[in-house]
């Protein structure tokens, strides 16, 4: 997923039909994910500011941390309501494996998820920072943590999509 086109926040980690067709090749270590360039430089410099000293700056860049990592904790959380097809079916795969955790030491695969982990943690520290800095700046949300009318605004953009596509 992190490598492929940006379906979802690779924070998402509800299982969808292909994780769960792939998780063999997941454990073995022949199918990897590739840690996104942005997660990356957030792991080599958390807390750097080149080329972000005007807030629309700030602005484009904790977008871009808000598209690869889904919402910040300045918005409501959505409720996933449980175990979804995809986690029963991934559950019930990986329970095939025989040995699946040494396989996955083995091969790699561990280590590999321990590399995205830390890069989806830099990536939060440092959307975090960036709003810490927006917020000292003056600048205009999402470059600043969401205040109650940005909240507003927001879910009622979301419920308006959200009846558009039910439609």
């Amino acid at each position: 997923m992190p490598g492929q086109a940006q379906d979802r926040p690779v924070t998402d980690q509800r299982p969808d039909a292909e994780d769960v067709v792939t998780t063999p090749l997941t454990d073995l270590n022949l199918k990897k994910g590739e840690i996104p360039g942005l997660l990356e430089r957030a792991v080599e410099r958390p807390y750097d500011l080149e080329g972000l000293g005007s807030c629309s700056a700030l602005i484009g860049e904790v977008e871009r941390f808000d598209i690869m990592l889904g919402d910040d904790f300045d918005l409501p959380a959505e409720e996933l309501g449980g175990l979804g097809a995809g986690a029963v079916g991934k559950m019930a795969v990986s329970s095939l494996i025989p040995f699946r955790g040494l396989i996955r030491e083995v091969s790699g695969a561990r280590k590999q998820q321990e590399r995205l982990e830390t890069a989806i943690r830099a990536g939060l520290a440092r959307r975090g920072f960036l709003k810490g800095i927006g917020a000292q700046r003056g600048c205009a949300y999402p470059a600043r943590p969401a205040r109650e009318a940005d909240i507003a605004r927001i879910v009622a953009q979301r419920q308006s999509e959200e009846a558009e596509r039910d439609e």
